[in-house]
């Protein structure tokens, strides 16, 4: 409750109240009477009749506006400047040893320190000073000129009557020379001049420089404004236009949007431009910065307080709504600092014990970070960029880089390992050797394909099939052949029927030749036609 007048109203009463100002102002109610039985004035307005909130005035009453402090003991003098008071003959014990007063030390001594002070030479004793001790009222204490010497005004009064002086006997050396120019000049025509003449005409320029004298000091533009009923008056121009205004920092029809009702442009003119030469950055970076926030934060404080419950108006009574966000900051902070206080009894600080880096202890570190005047980063660390909610630079199966960042012949694969299938296992140099290995083989069988097909008569080129480099004078023998043929029909079948296969299978690591050859007959080729035809 900011006063006892301001507290809450129905309407009702409200209306009442309003209708009693009206008839004690018209004398037909009785003056509202305050705590000493004196009448108040029902003129005078309610924002000087209301006592502040922090007086806890209860009653009507208009001693918050009388001089509450009174002192006779106050003064309006001044220290006497340079008086002394005594002179002594001789050093006294607890005086200046550098000059030999009584009223300061050594230390707030003002004179020249000497090469043997006072107390050892006994000589040039330096008289004690006035000291003076006064207390000021309220006026006494701001008064910016208590105490001002109005004679040394006198020297300024001096300075500017000797520049004046200057100034009009410059200009009058200068007239003088044009006159005696003009005179050389007619001279020569119609003889020598009057001497009257001469001096008419010098009365006549030193008045035109006393009048261009004053004119300087009392230049001052003015318009001339007509209204509707032919009355004009004289209005002083006020308005700088020296500077350029807002719509025309940029003319292009896509910049920041101006407001030609209220003066506004909320975004900045002239984003790219260097920051040290723009004078206005856009009417949000005066909202966001300074203390701006500050009055933001306190206007929302004393909205969710008044909608708690509390009687408190940031606009009605300011100073109460301050006072009461101040107190509510320094109760947050310590219960703040409470809770962590108990989370830390509880369980303990980790991060107290573990080592921090060296960089953090001795405050430095061998990176090289080069700004500008605004804070940007002109060389060294780049900005880091705001991560998405995915999980990014997640390594798996030993890889070092993440699937995607390597791309070849329309296929995405790992960087580490150039593998083209995700989710694979990390193969790194060996498997990039691998890799271009493979890619040399196959290129060499279709090299060696193309030649074959090239050179071999029309009936052996059905018989020339893909695979590696298989020597040519192999000779496989006809009897293991068939064996190994049948093996490999047993090994299609169990393929495809899971119940045929065995449950002890013991596997053979050693290949034949005739193995390998009923392998590569058997096997399909993608590149058949009949292939979906065979059993």
């Amino acid at each position: 409750m900011a006063t006892a007048s301001v507290a809450f109203k129905s309407r009702e009463d409200h209306r009442k109240q309003i209708e009693l100002e009206e008839a004690r102002k018209a004398g037909l109610a009785p003056a509202e009477v305050d705590e000493d039985g004196k009448e108040i004035n029902p003129h005078i307005p309610q924002y000087m009749s209301s006592a502040p909130w922090y007086l806890n005035s209860e009653k009507p009453s208009l001693k918050h506006q009388r001089k509450w402090k009174s002192d006779p003991n106050y003064t309006k003098s001044w220290y006497d400047r340079g008086a002394k008071i005594f002179h002594a003959d001789k050093y006294r014990k607890g005086a200046c040893t550098n000059c030999g007063a009584m009223t300061h030390d050594a230390k707030s001594c003002m004179e020249r320190p000497r090469k043997m002070g006072a107390k050892w030479t006994n000589k040039n004793i330096a008289p004690d000073e006035k000291v003076e001790t006064f207390e000021l009222d309220y006026d006494g204490k701001r008064d910016r000129w208590n105490g001002y010497d109005t004679s040394t005004y006198a020297r300024i009064v001096e300075r500017y009557e000797a520049r004046d002086e200057a100034r009009r006997k410059f200009l009058k050396e200068q007239q003088l020379k044009k006159l005696e120019e003009k005179n050389n000049n007619q001279s020569g025509e119609d003889g020598v001049s009057d001497g009257d003449d001469d001096e008419d005409d010098l009365r006549v320029d030193e008045a035109k420089v006393d009048e261009s004298k004053q004119m300087d000091f009392a230049k001052v533009e003015k318009r001339v404004r007509t209204t509707g009923g032919g009355s004009t008056g004289t209005v002083r121009n006020l308005r700088i236009r020296e500077d350029t205004a807002k719509y025309l920092l940029n003319l292009d029809v896509n910049s920041a949007h101006y407001d030609p009702k209220t003066r506004s442009m909320r975004e900045d003119p002239l984003p790219d431009a260097d920051p040290n030469e723009k004078f206005y950055g856009g009417d949000n970076q005066y909202r966001s910065s300074g203390q701006a926030l500050e009055f933001k934060e306190l206007n929302i404080h004393s909205w969710e307080a008044f909608e708690k419950g509390q009687d408190i108006h940031m606009q009605a009574a300011p100073s109460q709504a301050e006072l009461l966000y101040k107190n509510y900051k320094v109760i947050k902070e310590k219960l703040k600092s409470r809770t962590k206080d108990t989370i830390m009894e509880k369980y303990g600080n980790a991060a107290a014990e573990e080592e921090l880096p060296r960089e953090l202890l001795l405050g430095q570190s061998e990176r090289e970070v080069e700004y500008d005047r605004t804070g940007r980063i002109i060389k060294g660390q780049e900005t880091a960029l705001p991560k998405s909610k995915y999980e990014e630079d997640v390594y798996i199966n030993n890889h070092t880089t993440v699937w995607g960042s390597w791309w070849k012949d329309h296929q995405w694969a790992y960087k580490c390992c150039r593998q083209v299938i995700q989710n694979s296992y990390c193969t790194g140099a060996a498997g990039i050797e691998a890799a271009e290995a493979a890619t040399d083989l196959m290129k060499a069988n279709i090299a060696r394909k193309e030649a074959s097909e090239e050179h071999a008569p029309v009936a052996e080129k059905r018989h020339i099939t893909w695979g590696t480099d298989v020597p040519e004078d192999l000779v496989l023998d006809e009897k293991l052949l068939v064996d190994a043929l049948k093996k490999e029909d047993e090994r299609r079948r169990e393929e495809k029927d899971e119940r045929k296969r065995k449950y002890n299978v013991k596997w053979n690591d050693e290949v034949t030749p005739e193995d390998m050859e009923a392998y590569r007959m058997k096997r399909v080729h993608h590149d058949d036609p009949m292939r979906d035809f065979l059993h």
